[in-house]
């Protein structure tokens, strides 16, 4: 046998025997550093929007050479779960299922990463009840599964606080949401990304009672004020590693402490609910007296427009 062949030979079986070394999983700061288009997925609280364009605006504050395009394509009323309650929305309609458009919400937006925040309607707003449980579990995994197909990462956010005192029911419904929040951080074991909204709200609203019994950063029980969007986003902040800016008592607070001028909101808002619009729209779904929004083309061009009017403000 040639010199040089024996040796080629003795360099493969080397190899072959060597460990091969992994990169390390990356952080969920480096999927959102590194994340081109970032797609919100959720129910009514998501589709509401401020929660997302708080998020948007901190990404205006690490002021990166080019910032994601964030994309909220958010559905009021929708589960993972596929349940509707019998009579919802006065038996107008049964609540739309995230799986009968994700495929077409993951086509029209492209994205590398997916966070997604499901639960609160999952449980149909019943006592706990495994077939329900179930139902919800499934529909998680069939959500990793699609994203992942469509070559995406996705975090999760464990379900929001639903406030008992300000709707309450004869069980205690946040003691649900916390059962499923419970299973989505279990998840964390076999790699799955999870912010944690549930525990933490639910902390806060108890610990905002200690000194204002009244206090609720949900007036009907399920959505939001804008406080309570703002907590919202913070979680989504802290978890990234920003602190300083999570600490911030408002989004308008976190812009002045990054040095941006608090104008700048509003124009990111507009544009959030621009492209919400237009993709929600585009992708297609059930839930009736949802707007249709402009063809993505001219929303991506309006958001054009107010990418220039963000870059002028913020300099």
């Amino acid at each position: 046998m040639p010199r040089r062949l024996w040796w080629l030979l003795m360099l493969a079986l080397l190899c072959s025997f060597s460990p091969v070394t992994q990169g390390a999983e990356p952080t969920l700061a480096e999927l959102v550093g590194n994340a081109r288009r970032i797609l919100f997925l959720g129910d009514s609280i998501t589709a509401a929007g401020p929660a997302v364009a708080n998020f948007d605006a901190w990404l205006l504050t690490q002021k990166r050479p080019q910032t994601s395009v964030v994309i909220n394509a958010g559905l009021p009323s929708e589960t993972v779960s596929g349940l509707s309650e019998e009579g919802h929305a006065g038996g107008q309609f049964p609540r739309p299922d995230l799986a009968e458009r994700l495929e077409r919400v993951l086509k029209v937006a492209q994205p590398d990463l997916v966070i997604a925040c499901y639960g609160m309607n999952c449980g149909i707003y019943q006592p706990f009840d495994t077939e329900r449980f179930a139902r919800y579990q499934a529909g998680i995994r069939n959500l990793r599964q699609r994203v992942e197909q469509a070559g995406a990462r996705l975090i999760h956010v464990t379900p929001p606080f639903y406030d008992d005192q300000t709707s309450p029911r004869p069980f205690v419904y946040n003691d649900v949401l916390g059962r499923y929040a419970d299973w989505l951080l279990e998840q964390r074991s076999q790699g799955w990304l999870v912010v944690d909204l549930h525990h933490a709200m639910t902390a806060e609203v108890a610990r905002r009672r200690q000194s204002d019994p009244k206090f609720t950063l949900q007036p009907d029980g399920v959505h939001p004020n804008d406080a309570g969007h703002w907590f919202v986003a913070t979680r989504l902040i802290a978890a990234l590693g920003d602190d300083a800016a999570a600490s911030a008592e408002s989004p308008q607070a976190m812009l002045r402490q990054a040095g941006l001028p608090v104008e700048l909101l509003p124009l990111v808002t507009e544009r959030m609910q621009i492209r919400r619009d237009a993709y929600v729209g585009a992708a297609g779904h059930k839930r009736p007296g949802v707007a249709k929004g402009l063809p993505i083309p001219e929303a991506e061009q309006a958001a054009a427009r107010l990418n220039e009017k963000l870059q002028s403000l913020g300099k």
